[in-house]
């Protein structure tokens, strides 16, 4: 044998050469430590058909069959670790790395090598880096890929610098796991720490945890090798014969390979013996490629146990065992091993501590994490929703038992009725409104968001839209300038009602026809995980948008915008309407401003506090809840107190003054008094039914009127003169006629029954008759004209209040008793009441 150990270039191929011309024939070649050399003769072995056997050189150039065919070696290439950090990776499912490698020819061929045997096992290589020098750079932009496992190729120097990059860009803990070469010598770090600018706590702390990748020197295992002795007991023979000499973790290697030559020649003489040719290894010489070849194949079918392990080769490559360090508490601690032979990673039980709860995550796991709205949240504003519900659901039932009652009769029960399902309608949206990806799926919430618009908006018009169509009606009536009677009939309001909805529709059904509404996921800057753990929370929020969400938006505010308007102008034009069975309007005005306020700041806050569902949503229900509240509150309490209390309070004065004030030129000021229409179509019938009843009665009185006016008169020539004048002095007390205010424009006209009968009916005698000479006795002229003066009005003030005028309370008209009747003007403070409206 030709035993080579030299690693100086020249004299190392001087040495070889030497021995090949002028020493014996030798049949192997044993050695090569340094890869220079080492290479060189391996190269030119195959024209001298030498087998070379090497026990220190890891190179991986070595592996190349085709260029050196004659190379073996017992030591495991630097790219045997290759396989085995791949099993690593599979183990803890890290599929996703980073490489960090230094500029030198050995470094750089185990990382291209580990680039092959990555590739095709499903493991991404998401950024490759190297350097020369400064590290930092490289480590900055792997930090910035979010490399979480750093495989390392450098030598101690470099690892150094390495490290304490890692520690000024926070790349250790228990986010990150770098592996590098465990051929380092122990406590390698104290050799360099003086040429770094890094503390040496700051670097203990970011290499704590790092995993060292290294073929293992002596196996581990108690089985007896070819040689009759354990792992154990060799390892203490030679430390023993070693003494104090520096120990080589080669030593093994180089133990295992005299026993391979040994097993190769045996093999070799083996394979002669049982030939015919009859030769001997002796025969061996440099031009013999025959004995060569048989060299080349016995040792690369050599296989037996050794202190290293098991000794394999495969095209020349040892099949060793790959052992696994980690960096614990300042020391290296062996934590698992890979067996080439049998593809097997064992990892010791609990012996790799990971500075985390658990093993690193091979990258920033991004978790999605739907923000929903808080199941507490939902079930109260929910029983807050239902208490409403049954509010409005008794303002219901009382409004439907009272409809007859003349309070809620004249306040249009029907009107009432959709006020109160607009207020329900809007609190079932809440119910909507609350639903997310939580409790629906994408499908549904896709639906929810078209349904919930479609329910908020149709019970906002139904309940305002039935309040402002009351107030129409009352302003309807009461702002008539002619003064004419006027019915206004549910089924009229109802077409209001319905033409609001109507318009709606059209705005609704075209928002869904052109632009729907659809489910869009708004995703946020990812956050910490609250419960430590090593992924990052990215918050994820589910709208209900479109393409052109503000353009719909927009058209349906305006539409709202302007039916409030309309509501606030007839509530301030009703504002003087007296009968609060007739006129909501300060409940309607109150109702406006605080659901015109709520909506405003409710609208706002809900955009600005998009990103948090919570409060959007309890916002959102809260502005709900309070406004179909307020409004029902508005619309019913009142009426509901006052029918318990005072159920004739709202309707008891049928007669009332309704005045405007408006300033002329010449700042004078006139008073029209109006009449009041109950506006109670459904009690048209029975009105007219009472005026028949009425007007018989007013006959009655006719007649008893005549019977004492008769009685008055003492002789039959003056009976023409005495109903002609009693006749036509009734007629101008009882009518009213052309009462005019000429500022405004208004009139008061009362009807009465004498109308339909003439005057003519009381005598066809000359009038002028009964203006000759004055009589002297008790019955002249003068003295009847007197007594009527006293007792028509009288009796004028009896029957005119049950017919529903002049209240019997009210002043007389007191004016001189020697005025003429015929020329009395009713003063202005009378108050006139049309019946039968």
């Amino acid at each position: 044998l030709f035993f080579f150990f030299q690693c100086d270039n020249a004299k190392g191929l001087k040495a070889f050469y030497d021995a090949i011309k002028y020493g014996p024939n030798h049949l192997m070649v044993f050695g090569g430590v340094c890869a220079t050399v080492t290479s060189i003769i391996a190269e030119s072995l195959k024209g001298w058909n030498l087998v070379q056997l090497s026990f220190a050189a890891t190179t991986p150039e070595l592996a190349d069959k085709k260029k050196y065919p004659y190379f073996f070696r017992t030591v495991p290439s630097d790219n045997a670790v290759n396989p085995a950090i791949l099993k690593l990776l599979k183990h803890y499912h890290w599929k996703r790395v980073g490489t960090l490698t230094q500029d030198v020819q050995r470094f750089s061929e185990v990382r291209n090598d580990l680039t092959g045997v990555l590739y095709g096992e499903d493991i991404e290589i998401s950024d490759t880096e190297s350097f020369s020098n400064d590290p930092c750079t490289s480590v900055k932009k792997l930090k910035s890929n979010d490399v979480r496992i750093i495989l390392g190729q450098f030598d101690e120097e470099m690892a150094v610098k390495v490290f304490c990059c890692a520690y000024e860009e926070e790349m250790y803990g228990s986010k990150y796991q770098w592996i590098i070469p465990g051929w380092y010598e122990n406590l390698w770090w104290e050799s360099w720490i003086n040429s770094s600018q890094c503390l040496s706590k700051n670097l203990l702390a970011a290499m704590e945890g790092y995993i060292g990748v290294d073929f293992e020197p002596l196996s581990s295992k108690t089985n007896k090798t070819i040689s009759g002795r354990t792992p154990q007991q060799y390892e203490k023979e030679y430390n023993a014969k070693r003494g104090d000499g520096q120990s080589s973790k080669f030593h093994g290697y180089a133990y295992d390979g005299i026993w391979v030559i040994a097993r190769t020649l045996q093999r070799a003489m083996n394979h002669l013996n049982s030939t015919k040719e009859h030769q001997k290894i002796e025969d061996f010489d440099y031009t013999n490629h025959k004995l060569g070849k048989i060299f080349l194949n016995a040792m690369n079918e050599t296989r037996f146990f050794g202190v290293t392990g098991e000794v394999v080769f495969r095209n020349g490559e040892r099949m060793g065992t790959i052992k696994f360090t980690q960096f614990q508490e300042q020391k290296e601690v062996k934590v698992g091993e890979y067996n080439a032979v049998d593809d097997k990673l064992v990892i010791i039980n609990n012996s790799i501590r990971f500075q985390g709860l658990e093993p690193p995550k091979d990258k920033t796991i991004i978790q999605e994490e739907l923000r929903k709205i808080s199941l507490p949240l939902y079930s109260i504003l929910s029983a807050l929703t239902i208490l409403g519900m049954i509010m409005a659901s008794a303002f219901l039932f009382f409004n439907i038992k009272n409809r007859n009652q003349k309070l809620i009769k004249m306040s249009s029960p029907y009107m009432n009725n959709l006020i109160i399902l607009g207020g329900m309608l809007s609190y079932a949206s809440i119910f909507l409104f609350g639903l997310d990806g939580s409790f629906v799926s994408e499908k549904t919430f896709e639906t929810l968001c078209t349904v919930r618009t479609w329910i908020l908006t149709v019970g906002y018009t139904t309940a305002f839209g039935a309040m402002f169509a009351k107030t129409w009606r009352v302003h309807a009536i009461f702002k008539n300038v002619k003064m004419k009677k006027k019915i206004i009939k549910d089924q009229k309001l109802l077409g209001i009602v319905g033409g609001m909805l109507l318009i709606d529709l059209c705005i609704l059904i075209c928002w869904q026809v052109v632009d729907p509404l659809r489910r869009t996921v708004e995703k946020y800057n990812m956050e910490p995980d609250p419960a430590g753990r090593d992924i990052s929370i990215r918050p994820i929020l589910e709208h209900c948008e479109n393409t052109h969400m503000t353009i719909w938006l927009g058209i349906v505010y305006a539409y709202k915008g302007l039916l409030m308007l309309f509501g606030c102008f007839l509530a301030w034009e009703t504002r003087n309407v007296s009968i609060p069975a007739l006129n909501d309007s300060k409940y309607i005005g109150m109702s406006v401003y605080n659901v015109g306020i709520m909506c405003i700041i409710g609208a706002a806050v809900s955009f600005l506090t998009r990103d948090q569902p919570n409060v959007q949503f309890c916002i959102v229900a809260l502005v709900i809840i309070f406004c179909s509240t307020i409004t029902l509150c508005l619309v019913f309490v009142p009426k509901l107190i006052t029918l318990r209390t005072n159920p004739d309070a709202a309707t008891q004065n049928r007669r009332f003054q309704f005045t405007q004030n408006q300033k002329k030129e010449d700042s004078k000021t006139s008073t029209s008094v109006t009449s009041v229409n109950q506006a109670s179509t459904s009690r048209l019938e029975g009105l007219q039914s009472e005026n028949h009843r009425l007007r018989m009665k007013i006959t009655e009185l006719d007649k008893d009127l005549e019977e004492v006016t008769m009685q008055l008169q003492d002789t039959p020539e003056k009976t023409t003169y005495i109903k002609q004048n009693h006749y036509q002095d009734l007629n101008d007390i009882l009518s009213i006629r052309n009462f005019t205010d000429s500022k405004d424009g208004e009139k008061a006209i009362l009807k009465n029954h004498l109308d339909q009968n003439p005057p003519a009916q009381w005598g066809s005698s000359d009038p002028s008759r009964t203006s000759k000479d004055p009589i002297e006795d008790i019955n002249s002229p003068e003295h009847i004209q007197r007594r009527l003066s006293l007792q028509l009005p009288i009796l004028h003030h009896a029957y005119l209040p049950s017919i529903g005028g002049v209240d019997a309370s009210c002043a007389s008209p007191c004016v001189s008793p020697s005025a003429s009747p015929r020329h009395r003007h009713v003063p202005p403070s009378f108050r006139v009441m049309v019946s039968g409206l």
